[in-house]
């Protein structure tokens, strides 16, 4: 098995940037286009060559920089198909259950509706590795701009199945507010204590809180953390006032 090469690089305000390198193939995969400027600058300092640009969702900050950098690398577009008609430059639209192939690594298209109704998460299992646009985040999900409670609570679900080890790309760097509304709701759960001690530090530091894995979400994030979709759609409903 290839052993994947990631960069990720601060975007805009509060994006992340990611590059996915295959070194036997020299495949780079560019997950959304929040700036393509810094991220062309960011592949030619790693001395890659961006072959394919993955879309997870249609949102001006992760799909707004398509067509320059399509331009500039003439990299292929790999986008879901739910949201086609609001995604530029698409070369191939893909559906849950869909394999992209990245070189000799491939990664699994999971449908993961909510924060948007066509939003995708990208899932190299090989790697432990997936990539989950604003579906979920370090101690949080993503706001339901066109989804349901119902079909976020799924959403997340489906995710949390995953292996504990999974190390999870979030796209936006929020951890440290949404350390601070999970611990209104969750103020005695000791997993969440020390990630919020960690989350401070590294922040003070001036050092990024992604990526996460699962099995740490699992202990701590209050979305993960709900029971059922009344429970997840209350703590939205408290993080949305928060």
């Amino acid at each position: 098995m290839t052993e994947l090469l990631i960069r990720q690089f601060p975007c805009l305000q509060d994006n992340y940037g990611f590059l996915v390198h295959e070194p036997v193939s020299g495949e780079t995969a560019c997950i959304d286009t929040p700036d393509a400027d810094r991220i062309q600058y960011e592949a030619e300092k790693a001395g890659w060559t961006i072959t394919q640009i993955w879309n997870t969702h249609h949102h001006f900050d992760h799909a707004g920089g398509n067509l320059a950098l399509k331009a500039a690398t003439g990299a292929r577009i790999i986008a879901p198909a739910y949201d086609a008609h609001r995604i530029d430059g698409i070369d191939v639209e893909v559906r849950e259950g869909d394999t992209v192939q990245l070189g000799e690594a491939s990664a699994k298209v999971l449908h993961t509706p909510g924060h948007t109704t066509g939003h995708v998460v990208y899932w190299f299992e090989d790697q432990n590795t997936a990539f989950v646009g604003d579906t979920l985040f370090a101690l949080g999900c993503g706001r339901l701009f066109e989804g349901t409670p119902a079909d976020m609570f799924k959403s997340l679900s489906r995710l949390a199945a995953m292996p504990d080890k999974t190390t999870l790309y979030c796209a936006h760097e929020y951890t440290q507010a949404n350390a601070k509304f999970a611990l209104s709701i969750d103020p005695d759960n000791p997993a969440l204590q020390r990630y919020s001690r960690e989350v401070d530090a590294r922040r003070a530091r001036g050092e990024a809180t992604v990526p996460t894995t699962l099995g740490k979400e699992k202990e701590a994030n209050p979305f993960l953390l709900a029971r059922t979709a009344e429970d997840f759609a209350e703590a939205r409903a408290q993080k949305d006032r928060f």
